[in-house]
């Protein structure tokens, strides 16, 4: 039977929905024309995605959030304050894929029917502070200013029982901090359990919702809960600072900062800024940064290895990617697509692999002149406009000469 379920509160189905939907999308862009893609693609995902999530991936998601609520049940009735041990040392993961919303609905009966809550609440408890003190650990700890900074402010707002910019600002991105925390969280949920902390009031516990915890018949109940909370900060605390470890920059990302393309003159003769170019289309760069040369000699070579991508059916213009994914537009002369190819002699071919300093194209370069055409050569960078460019400074190159670098 269709469930009726209240999806606006539950975070699962919500994951499953969208996977599913991501590669109906890719699926559907596979196959739709460009012309029909911006309508079609969404069009045809959600007419099988809404269907199937109400019908199957939504119950699907929900029963699996009620049936882990189950299992904690159950382990509680079996084993006691380990359950609350376990549920807090879990919280980090659950709250960020939303499943600790299937613990509400235990919530809410568990005070309508006894007035008090022994599991959730406590164990929330012991995760929040473990979070703060695994955030105020990491501020001492390490060296990133930035960090240091989230890590305050992340850790003030986790005392007062919102975890989130603790999770996502820091937790989950450093994985010596979440196994802190999940120490931190066992072993205050673990003392919160021994004592049966019981919670009267659905609230996120932090310092300022410790009135929760004032029991009438408990007196001891309110202290308890101070105790247990003390003891989550203090072993997260010491715990992400004996684990902490600064993180060196991956080997991709030194990569990504230190690696400069470098490349050679592609022709022979006197390099110039582009802004020096007598057509607004390159000096103004609309076509992205770059250089020019004033050939002195009728040879175009490859100024960095790479792959040819396009030859113009003009052949006066051809285009490579280096092997970085660079793409490189050459464009040979003003106005000499007027020549209609004359002059022009390409040697390479479309997916042709060179190397640096290969011949590319070679052309008559007096008879290019002698028609009254400019042969200024524009070299341009068409897919890097957030790259840093070296200065271009005129003077009389060779194909050996490195004339240009890119960030």
């Amino acid at each position: 039977p269709v469930q009726n379920i209240n999806y606006a509160y539950q975070v699962f189905p919500a994951i499953l929905c969208v996977l599913l939907y991501s590669q109906l999308e890719k699926f559907f862009n596979k196959i739709s024309p460009k012309v029909i893609r911006s309508f079609f693609v969404p069009m045809m995902s959600l007419l099988i995605t809404v269907p199937i999530t109400l019908l199957v991936l939504g119950p699907i998601g929900y029963n699996f959030g009620q049936g882990f609520a189950g299992v904690i049940l159950f382990v509680f009735g079996k084993f006691g304050w380990i359950a609350v041990a376990i549920l807090a040392a879990f919280l980090p993961f659950m709250v960020v894929t939303g499943m600790h919303k299937a613990m509400i609905p235990y919530v809410i009966t568990s005070l309508g029917q006894s007035g008090r809550e022994l599991i959730y609440n406590a164990a929330s408890l012991a995760h929040n502070i473990s979070e703060a003190g695994g955030c105020f650990a990491v501020s001492i700890r390490t060296k990133d200013k930035a960090l240091r900074s989230t890590a305050v402010s992340a850790g003030i707002s986790a005392l007062f029982g919102i975890t989130e910019p603790a999770l996502y600002g820091v937790t989950i991105l450093h994985k010596r901090v979440l196994y802190g925390v999940m120490i931190g969280a066992f072993t205050g949920g673990a003392f919160l359990g021994a004592q049966a902390v019981e919670a009267y009031v659905a609230v996120g516990p932090g310092i300022a919702s410790l009135s929760m915890f004032i029991s009438e018949t408990l007196p001891n109940n309110l202290m308890n809960a101070i105790m247990g909370l003390g003891v989550s900060f203090v072993a997260s605390f010491i715990a992400v600072s004996v684990l902490w470890k600064e993180e060196a920059p991956s080997k991709e990302a030194e990569k990504v900062e230190n690696n400069k393309e470098k490349f050679n003159a592609p022709l022979e003769g006197e390099l110039i800024p582009l802004s020096e170019v007598k057509d607004e289309v390159f000096s103004n760069k609309l076509m992205g940064e770059g250089f020019a040369i004033i050939p002195s000699k009728g040879e175009l070579y490859a100024p960095i290895d790479g792959t040819i991508e396009m030859i113009f059916e003009t052949k006066h213009s051809l285009a490579m990617k280096s092997e970085e994914g660079t793409e490189i537009l050459f464009h040979v002369g003003l106005d000499t697509v007027n020549l209609k190819g004359k002059y022009f002699n390409p040697e390479v071919s479309v997916g042709k692999s060179v190397k640096k300093g290969d011949l590319l194209l070679s052309f008559d370069l007096d008879k290019i002149i002698a028609e009254g055409f400019d042969p200024v050569t524009a070299t341009i960078i068409t897919n890097r406009p957030d790259a840093k460019i070296g200065t271009v400074e005129s003077k009389k190159v060779t194909k050996k000469d490195n004339v240009f670098e890119i960030n």
